[in-house]
């Protein structure tokens, strides 16, 4: 079984690859490979698509290599493996993106990513370090053994709001709800970056290593 972490340019993912084969050894959930080839991502069991900055770059940066968001639908939508989007990997699960420009996302989601704005003046814009979940879907699979009051570690300033609210499975107050975890079929996708997240985060790559949609 191979877990594929997607590399397109997007980021450092050094400490997403070492947290998902810590927990695919410790899970025996097989191997993670990090790669920009096309084919390894057709063809593998998981896909994790991670994403820093901003969402019309990322968008871009993923259609910039060749084959490879086609690989990635082939896999999820043509043969329904597991997908799990990190942070602008699950911005861009939503219809659109609205920073700095619309850009059109997977559409896996129903609803748009904007910008943060708390109802609290005195809270900063980006939305930065940790912060305590609510649990919205506490019966997903991935979800299993994380509970309300479970920190994530978050760095971003535009959010997905959902058309559909039980595709949200978490969401954290930051003057205002703001959308920490979707979910639908055979795809789920966290704001925070679990990596990060220590040990709620680690449990959820786990529970995501052996997830059967």
């Amino acid at each position: 079984m191979t877990t594929v972490l997607i590399d397109y340019d997007s980021g450092n993912l050094h400490s997403a690859q070492k947290a998902f084969e810590r927990m695919a050894s410790e899970t025996g959930a097989g191997t993670v490979v990090v790669t920009s080839d096309p084919d390894l991502v057709a063809r593998a069991d998981r896909v994790v698509l991670p994403g820093d900055g901003a969402f019309p770059a990322c968008r871009r940066g993923l259609q910039g290599f060749d084959g490879l968001e086609a690989a990635l639908i082939e896999a999820v939508e043509g043969r329904g493996v597991p997908f799990l989007g990190i942070c602008v990997g699950m911005q861009m699960m939503a219809e659109r993106g609205l920073e700095y420009e619309p850009v059109e996302g997977f559409g896996w989601i129903g609803g748009v990513v904007d910008r943060i704005r708390p109802a609290d003046p005195a809270l900063k814009v980006p939305h930065m370090g940790w912060n305590d979940l609510v649990v919205d879907g506490a019966d997903h699979p991935v979800l299993d053994g994380i509970t309300t009051g479970d920190h994530a570690y978050f760095v971003h300033s535009y959010a997905m709001q959902v058309t559909d609210p039980a595709q949200r499975l978490a969401h954290v107050d930051y003057g205002g709800a703001v959308t920490a975890i979707v979910g639908t079929g055979n795809r789920i996708g966290t704001q925070f970056h679990p990596e990060k997240s220590q040990a709620a985060g680690l449990r959820l790559i786990a529970n995501f290593l052996n997830w059967r949609p």
